[in-house]
């Protein structure tokens, strides 16, 4: 029986016997947490109904149908926070993990989570009990990260407005995280934000998470500034933050290992290969846009900074290496242009901008809008980079 099968029929009898979760407006993510993880009482499912539907349905592992079904038998357990597209969720189930809870508020971003791994993430982390989520070996938490970007923070000043932890409703989500930690003490976590998280407000912002991690928490932790072009041709630095409970796993900081290239022989494919001899028009910028693109540059340019777009010209040679994509690419594709002879430079392709962030592009699916789709590439991570410090992870949770 495929998936989506065992789901109908599980959904139909929530529906016809238990009104309460059928009206609950994480429906959706309670049931198809459940039809994953069985054996695990989801957020917000009612102990009598988990009981229930234990007794009516017999464990299955009916995965067909779902592009990036997780392990049949998991070595470790993990969440996934602030969820995205599920990069770090795909790293984490090829060394071995079972994901039993996952979350993230942005309802297209959810789309796409659940069209790759089935499950429907819970939404705003605030509002989930944190005692109810289910214990875990892993936390991992790609933050949102708009706070302490160099252009989130540009952006927000422009617009009066607040950042870092001042962002009530963004930066304060690592306090969500913290409190995970607290109640739930996992063996280990994994964070990623951009790189300027190091030095945000005078390295304040830093300190704070550190000590919060450090000395409230206990967790002994290490953390390094990871740059994704040593797997893909996109240069996209990011910090990972790796912490262990000291009791219940034995390591120095000195002993984490956080790899900031591949450990193993690796294939990193090159930006000439992934770029497309032919594509469709729809890809080529329109005038207005492309003159948009010309003066600003031209304005940054005389002011001395670098601001502009980044066009790479054919033959695109060996070695080559695109900016970082950001979640704004669908609006001009600014960042990583391609020169097209004759004509104006075009953005790059749905499969182009995935093998740039290390996604396979034949089997991930977006059953999204281009626009969405493109933010959402933008906002996630380099899948092999994290997948190299996910074997790490997972070699000492096997000590």
């Amino acid at each position: 029986m495929k998936f989506e099968e065992t789901c109908n029929i599980v959904f139909n009898y929530i529906n016809s016997h238990h009104k309460s979760v059928n009206q609950h407006p994480e429906r959706n993510a309670i049931l198809t947490h459940w039809v994953l993880n069985q054996g695990i009482r989801p957020p917000e499912m009612p102990a009598s109904v988990f009981r229930r539907c234990c007794e009516i349905f017999p464990q299955s592992d009916a995965l067909d149908g779902i592009p990036y079904p997780p392990p049949k038998k998991a070595e470790f357990t993990f969440i996934d926070l602030f969820a995205g597209i599920g990069g770090f969720r795909i790293a984490f189930q090829n060394v071995g993990g079972r994901c039993v809870f996952s979350s993230e508020w942005d309802k297209y971003a959810k789309k796409t989570y659940e069209a790759n791994f089935g499950e429907v993430p819970y939404g705003d982390i605030k509002k989930i009990n944190k005692r109810s989520i289910p214990d875990h070996d892993i936390l991992l938490a790609g933050f949102p990260c708009q706070p302490f970007s160099l252009a989130g923070i540009s952006k927000k000043k422009s617009m009066g407005r607040k950042h870092g932890f001042e962002d009530e409703t963004q930066g304060t989500l690592f306090f969500e995280i913290k409190e995970i930690l607290r109640q739930k003490q996992p063996k280990a976590f994994l964070l990623e934000n951009v790189k300027n998280l190091l030095s945000h407000d005078n390295k304040h912002t830093f300190e704070v998470i550190k000590h919060s991690l450090e000395d409230i928490l206990g967790y002994v932790v290490s953390w390094k500034i990871v740059d994704g072009a040593n797997w893909t041709p996109q240069h996209r630095e990011r910090i990972f933050i790796v912490g262990y409970h000291p009791d219940k796993i034995r390591i120095t900081r000195d002993e984490i290992i956080i790899p900031e290239k591949p450990l193993r022989k690796y294939n990193r494919p090159e930006l000439k290969d992934i770029i497309l001899k032919k594509v469709d028009g729809k890809y080529t910028l329109g005038p207005g846009t492309w003159s948009t693109l010309i003066r600003h540059k031209a304005r940054h340019a005389a002011a001395g900074n670098g601001f502009g777009y980044g066009l790479h010209t054919l033959p695109i040679t060996a070695g080559s290496v695109a900016r970082t994509i950001s979640a704004r690419y669908h609006k001009d594709g600014g960042e990583v242009l391609i020169e097209q002879k004759g004509g104006r430079p075009r953005k790059l392709t749905k499969e182009e901008a995935m093998q740039l962030q290390g996604f396979d592009s034949e089997r991930f699916r977006f059953p999204v809008s281009d626009t969405q789709m493109y933010r959402q590439i933008g906002n996630s991570v380099v899948v092999p980079a994290v997948l190299e410090t996910a074997r790490e992870m997972a070699k000492i949770l096997k000590q």
